[in-house]
């Protein structure tokens, strides 16, 4: 069975994944750093699919969306023809200024993440599933399911990650996973998104009740701070592979 994890093609890994051409599911860019061209990651396109995923379109502003980079972004998906596209359900920009912290015209479906979140609003009509699906129903797009960041949003905002999941199954484009930091905040245990361990045990559970319920999807291991050695990235998506692997076996029990 091919592969159906991917790993984030960061630029220390570049060299050795040119030269090794590695076993994995794709290969995932983050568009801005990629806008001028990059002939090394080009040269991939022959043994590998591609992911792009934005993290500067900032959907949500109330500026609207910065048609310039847009344009740009668009240019990049033109040519390297990847697979999937994404960007978050955020916004990170603001008056003409942009933030570290986190539907556009690309001439193809786009697929928007669920954030990490660190505080809730006062009041809210919709659940961020709920604002999810409607989404999908009014616009088309398509969502990527980052369950990391489910883990995180419901240990901070005291949720059940499980009740998080009533989703329109058939827009799951994709699935991310990464490891989160524990802080202490005031003696309150806080996850934060950064990328930059093992995925934990609790987010592989998760992730393997996704899986039974949604199906096989195109799955990322982001890793994004305090870079392993590729073997350990690789490691990491093979996991995946495993547990993506047993839940085709259950659904076909199943049926």
């Amino acid at each position: 069975m091919d592969p159906v994890a991917g790993i984030g093609l960061r630029s220390p890994h570049l060299a050795e994944i040119a030269r090794a051409r590695p076993a994995t599911g794709f290969l995932e860019i983050h568009a801005e750093n990629y806008l001028n061209g990059s002939q090394a990651v080009e040269a991939l396109r022959a043994d590998y699919a591609l992911s792009i995923h934005a993290v500067g379109l900032s959907l949500g502003s109330v500026d609207g969306l910065d048609e310039a980079h847009l344009a740009r972004v668009a240019g990049l998906v033109k040519r390297l023809e990847p697979a999937l596209v994404s960007d978050h359900l955020s916004w990170s920009s603001y008056g003409g200024r942009y933030f570290n912290d986190l539907l556009p015209l690309l001439g193809r479906q786009v697929s928007i993440e669920n954030p990490s979140c660190y505080l809730s609003f006062a009041q809210s009509t919709l659940s961020e599933p709920e604002f999810l699906g409607e989404l999908v129903r009014l616009s088309g797009c398509g969502l990527l399911l980052d369950v990391n960041n489910i883990a995180v949003t419901a240990h901070n905002l005291r949720l059940d990650p499980r009740g998080w999941l009533d989703l329109p199954g058939e827009a799951i484009t994709q699935y991310h996973l990464a490891g989160h930091a524990v802080n202490d905040a005031d003696g309150e245990t806080i996850l934060i998104d950064d990328h930059g361990s093992r995925v934990s045990d609790g987010v592989w559970a998760l992730f393997a009740d996704v899986v039974q319920r949604f199906g096989r999807r195109p799955t990322l291991i982001e890793w994004d701070t305090d870079l392993p050695p590729l073997t350990v990235l690789l490691d990491e998506a093979a996991r995946a592979d495993r547990l993506v692997a047993i839940g085709d076996g259950n659904a076909a029990r199943a049926a």
